[in-house]
């Protein structure tokens, strides 16, 4: 779990969008979190207290004369107590109050007297968002250091259509992992291909692989949680982006090594995840084959450039991790690749240990040897390879 032993404070103020922070506090629970529920008097009229209470397993605080704090302090003791604090919603009242300063109810007072982090995600009209007056107050915020998450533009329970929409829950949950999360890679610019490749024989057939992309993914939303900025040059894939990540998307082993060599020279790191295809077929047919024609048609193969060995090849080029998915000796072919193509680091593993799943087995090969990595998610495996990828930084650095 990706927030264990953290303490969050979720403050809920009042508007429609309060439902969603219900669901809010699920999801942090199921990452580790120990969940908090302040709640101002105007949100009580969307979302009761027990609904809350409930979900987190906590009494909820409503008034800053909580008879359950001896001292009458419940603003200080709940923000000494917290990691953070994540207002969702926040409505436009609120977010005008604490950019002044105010501290007239105890989610605005514990705001002022807070020590630790704060996000907030906005909820409102998206003529309340766009008023001036709403911009000087987050442009306030966001210079006294507050993380404004959002908001996203659609349809609104008003019926109006723009900005102002908080972001979905599972969207801010994300953006708490990647708060909390030790930017190891802060200030980095990491490029990395996930996914196979697709090289056509005619308009709807071509030679491609199982891989997934699930491994690349996880690795980019890992890098991204641990501060360095993302590009995902990704092949065809069934899923979302990650978060906060930059993708370009590529059919082909060409489009790919176009897309990599375009990024490259901006890179600090390159991670070449992605099963690119060997070959590619020189006589792809513009029409469709039929198989009236009369006999079996030739497929003629040339080979594909290699990718990771271009990058690794640059003139002050970034430092290059590549991927090797073997049946059989994989220390033996994983540790050849690596000499081979001249990098510093390559993950290896066994196509039977998890290749397109969601678990994997891996091993990272250096020039100080092998270092095995157990049997995990692809998230946890990510994680880890991103703090070797780290550490091997520092020891250049």
């Amino acid at each position: 779990m990706e927030l264990n032993d953290k303490r969050v404070v979720l403050g809920v103020t009042g508007g429609i969008a309060a439902y969603k922070a219900a669901e809010l506090v699920r999801l942090l629970g199921k990452q580790g979190a120990d969940v908090q529920v302040a709640m101002t008097e105007g949100a009580t009229h969307f979302v009761t207290a027990t609904t809350f209470q409930a979900l987190s397993g906590k009494p909820v605080y409503l008034d800053q004369w909580d008879a359950r704090m001896p001292n009458a302090m419940a603003h200080i003791d709940l923000s000494r107590q917290a990691d953070l604090i994540v207002i969702a919603p926040a409505s436009a009242d609120f977010l005008a109050r604490i950019a002044n300063g105010m501290a007239d109810d105890l989610l605005a007072t514990m705001v002022l007297a807070r020590n630790c982090p704060l996000l907030v995600a906005p909820a409102m009209n998206r003529q309340m968002w766009e008023n001036p007056a709403t911009q000087r107050n987050v442009a306030q915020l966001r210079a006294d250091g507050v993380i404004v998450l959002g908001p996203a533009s659609g349809e609104q329970a008003c019926g109006e259509v723009g900005a102002g929409r908080m972001l979905e829950p599972e969207q801010i949950a994300e953006e708490v992992i990647a708060f909390c999360a030790p930017k190891v890679l802060a200030g980095r610019k990491l490029l990395l291909t996930a996914g196979p490749t697709f090289e056509a024989i005619d308009p709807v057939r071509g030679i491609t692989n199982l891989s997934s992309g699930r491994m690349g993914y996880a690795i980019a939303r890992a890098a991204r949680h641990a501060g360095a900025g993302v590009t995902l040059v990704s092949g065809p894939v069934g899923f979302a982006s990650p978060q906060g990540v930059d993708r370009i998307n590529v059919r082909s082993a060409l489009e790919m090594h176009a897309a990599v060599m375009g990024q490259a020279a901006t890179a600090d790191i390159f991670i070449g995840v992605a099963a690119v295809a060997d070959y590619r077929v020189a006589n792809a047919a513009e029409h469709k084959l039929k198989k009236d024609t009369g006999g079996i048609p030739p497929i003629e193969l040339v080979e594909n450039p290699d990718i990771l060995a271009e990058v690794a090849a640059l003139k002050n080029g970034p430092f290059c991790v590549g991927f090797a998915a073997e049946s059989r000796n994989l220390e033996e072919y994983a540790q050849t690749k690596r000499r081979k193509k001249n990098i510093p680091l390559i993950a290896g593993n066994l196509i039977q240990d998890g290749f397109g799943g969601d678990d994997n087995r891996i091993v990272l090969f250096d020039e100080a040897g092998s270092h095995p990595l157990t049997l995990a998610s692809k998230s946890v495996l990510a994680r880890q390879l991103i703090e070797h990828i780290a550490q091997m930084l520092k020891g250049k650095d």
